[in-house]
């Protein structure tokens, strides 16, 4: 495909998006962050953890995109005494035949909402894992792959640590982003309670485009163009997590104990294509990298206790790296 033609199918998919983030304002306020990972997220088939304290509109956020998107939508509210079963389905046995038959669980939709994920033990943690990193699961003998868009959108509380279990790393690296949501700001906080506490009628959203559309997007969204500079810039970024002294931060030795995997340095791309697509161009910057790289990175960097210590986040750290590593 030849540059005219790219430019073409960049403009016409993303209208689409710019279609979906509106029709998503016209019931949410603010939080265009948010609205903006998860559209990064169905562009690439990256599953998303959205973490924030309660009534930030998450949940609201995330029903409304599967709405406007006219697809298949489930919530999964996770609990400590669920069982893998409550999640991918079972098999359930009928005594006039003797036979079994498989129950799909809520596993199986277009866009998955894992509420409070962190309240499942680690047996939902293991379902859900497979669930996530092969689109399928396996009841009995059986192995069902899901249809696509297959996206989880997942959300845990920061706070609240009663009732909860830490993810497994294995399990957290499989998230292509973290997003950290914040509170809204006044003005926007006032036009909410305007909006939802105001006597008048909600908003209803409405299908502005399709799961066929979006799957189209993404091939779009492949076929951006990335230099080879922006390429080694994103691996010279993931890699300092890893080797902060190779990379000359030595301001940051002793600071991380864990850095992030390759795996980081793929979704970070791959993330930068669709931040690129969204602002209608053909090309990767590397202002798209480091605009995704604390939302790629947050998750999968852990602090040594001596970081901790002198009171340093993992967002201070990335911002420190992204300040030192030379961009091209």
């Amino acid at each position: 495909m030849n540059a005219p033609q790219i430019d073409e199918q960049i403009a016409k998919y993303s209208e689409i998006c710019s279609r979906l983030t509106d029709e998503v304002a016209r019931l949410l306020v603010g939080q265009e962050t948010m609205v903006s990972r998860l559209l990064i997220g169905l562009l690439t088939g990256g599953h998303v953890l959205l973490e924030g304290v309660p009534g930030l509109a998450k949940t609201l956020t995330v029903s409304s995109l599967a709405r406007a998107i006219r697809t298949d939508f489930s919530r999964i509210q996770f609990t400590p005494d669920m069982l893998p079963a409550d999640v991918i389905g079972t098999e359930v046995f009928n005594p006039k035949e003797a036979t079994y038959s498989v129950k799909r669980g809520p596993i199986f939709s277009n866009l998955i909402l894992a509420d409070e994920i962190n309240r499942a033990p680690a047996k939902v943690q293991a379902a859900l894992l497979e669930a996530m990193q092969e689109r399928q699961v396996t009841i009995g003998t059986e192995t069902f792959r899901f249809e696509q868009p297959f996206l989880v959108m997942a959300t845990q509380n920061p706070i609240e640590q009663e009732g909860t279990y830490p993810l497994p790393e294995a399990q957290v690296d499989r998230f292509m982003l973290k997003a950290r949501i914040d509170y809204p700001s006044r003005e926007d906080e006032r036009k909410i309670v305007d909006r939802m506490a105001g006597g008048k009628a909600i908003p209803e959203i409405s299908a502005v485009t399709s799961p066929e559309e979006i799957l189209e997007a993404r091939a779009v969204v492949e076929k951006i163009w990335c230099d080879d500079k922006v390429r080694d810039y994103t691996i010279d970024v993931v890699r300092a997590t890893r080797d902060a002294a190779g990379a000359a931060i030595a301001s940051l030795e002793n600071m991380i104990e864990m850095g992030a995997s390759p795996r980081a340095s793929i979704y970070l791309l791959q993330a930068g294509k669709a931040h690129a697509f969204l602002e209608g161009r053909s090309y990767v910057t590397p202002h798209d990298i480091k605009s995704l790289a604390p939302d790629v990175l947050r998750h999968r960097v852990v602090l040594t206790y001596e970081a901790e210590a002198e009171g340093k986040s993992v967002d201070d750290v990335i911002r420190h790296i992204l300040d030192n590593v030379p961009v091209p």
